[in-house]
């Protein structure tokens, strides 16, 4: 069997080995990052922990570790901001931590965002080491953490550890693990509502493979990958032969299994993780429901008094357009477009590319989702932060460039983004 054919993708014992790079670098940018933070903040009488920890939705999620659901802020204009919009994985984290260590709820959610922090960059490289091999893997990985809002990655919020949950799902869709896949898909909708994308890939990626077994495939399961692709020459793992371009991603089945079409064991596997995927989002939604008394749209109702819903994106372009009315806001405007314009190039050279389709569905919902909510437009950098996806094209490019240019340029944005995210937090900050 050689590397261009299908086949399972069985646990490496020197996994963790191969991902040291990835993971030591993604920390030594995460230490300049807090580094940077802590010198500004003390430059500024502020506190950096504070700042991480204590400001914004940080303080509704410790809210809800230490008095459950069911506090409100009534505003003078009416809206309700009720702390039934916030999903309870990561309270329940806090919680946890502050009832097995002496540590405060902010302590525990600071703590749970670092390590999760870790396990996200974990998972995005596993995937993208997957699809494209060690060094775009590595890459990913940086990418992720120097983006100009990975400041957030250390914060007590949900980002870092909705990121693990999904990279891991969708690792686990990509080499066969249904039922892992589906739990951890369950475990991020109870994490974030965009744990909604993490539903949508599992059930895309199984549904095609139902398709294409019934078509009568002769492989065991679905490629979500072009066929006759290779791996790049410097990307190839131990024992693996190259292929001919690193422009090609690897061929590997949709849930890794050599076995015939309907094989015992798979399609049960398959519908487990299928069914286990949206309960979590799911039973948070209706039990929101049912505790308003709104029944199953009541979890809309608690995000509109948050002035929050999705809207195709028309208030945002409303927000935009209203930047060039003025300078120098006009140069925020350009800067938004521009923006904008990246995301969607990034996600359409990952369609011509041939992304595998989980990856596909999950980025393309993470950044509908984010860019057509209607509230919240400065948050919106944020919230595209578990799109990790989105940065597949530019890590393969970076892992065919040759030393030291690749590290460089990481190197250089990795001083810019700790700068930007000390300036951002002592600032403006996210909301």
């Amino acid at each position: 069997m050689n590397v261009l054919e299908t086949r399972a993708v069985p646990a490496r014992p020197g996994a963790l080995r191969r991902a040291a790079p990835a993971l030591l670098g993604y920390a030594a940018v995460r230490a300049l990052g807090l580094v940077v933070l802590f010198l500004w903040s003390e430059a500024r009488g502020k506190s950096a922990y504070t700042l991480l920890t204590a400001r914004w939705d940080a303080l509704w999620y410790t809210r809800v570790a230490e008095l459950g659901y069911g506090y409100e802020v009534r505003l003078p204009g009416g809206d309700v901001h009720s702390n039934l919009a916030f999903f309870p994985l990561l309270p329940w984290l806090e919680r946890l931590v502050a009832a097995v260590s002496p540590l405060s709820y902010a302590d525990g959610g600071f703590l749970v965002a670092v390590l999760a922090s870790l396990a996200a960059a974990g998972g995005v490289f596993a995937v993208a080491d997957h699809v494209y091999g060690r060094r775009a893997g590595v890459y990913a990985v940086l990418l992720w953490a120097v983006l100009p809002v990975g400041i957030v990655q250390s914060m007590a919020y949900s980002e870092s550890l909705f990121t693990a949950l999904a990279a891991w799902s969708l690792y686990a869709v990509l080499t066969g693990r249904w039922v892992t896949a589906g739990l951890l898909a369950c475990l991020a909708g109870l994490t974030r509502p965009v744990g909604l994308a993490v539903v949508a890939a599992v059930w895309a990626a199984a549904v095609v493979s139902f398709l294409r077994e019934r078509a009568g495939s002769g492989r065991g399961d679905t490629s979500f990958v072009r066929s006759g692709s290779a791996v790049a020459p410097d990307g190839a793992q131990a024992g693996e032969s190259a292929g001919p371009s690193s422009a090609a991603p690897r061929i590997r089945t949709s849930d890794g299994a050599p076995r015939t079409p309907g094989a015992l064991g798979v399609r049960p596997r398959r519908i487990l993780g299928m069914l286990l995927a949206p309960l979590g989002a799911a039973g948070y939604v209706l039990w929101v429901g049912h505790r308003t008394g709104q029944g199953p749209l009541g979890y809309l109702d608690v995000q509109a008094g948050w002035r929050n819903g999705f809207d195709g994106g028309y208030a945002f372009a409303r927000f935009v357009a209203a930047k060039f009315t003025s300078y120098p806001s006009a140069l925020a405007g350009l800067g938004l477009v521009l923006g904008v314009c990246l995301v969607v190039w990034l996600y359409a050279v990952g369609v011509r590319q041939r992304q595998p389709l989980p990856l596909l569905v999950y980025s393309g919902v993470v950044t509908a989702l984010a860019l057509c909510a209607s509230s919240y437009f400065g948050s919106k950098p944020r919230l595209l932060l578990p799109a990790f996806p989105l940065l597949l094209p530019l890590a393969r490019a970076l892992a065919r460039q040759r030393a030291p240019r690749p590290a460089l340029v990481v190197g250089a944005v990795a001083v810019a983004s700790a700068v930007y995210g000390a300036f951002w937090l002592n600032g403006s900050g996210p909301p």
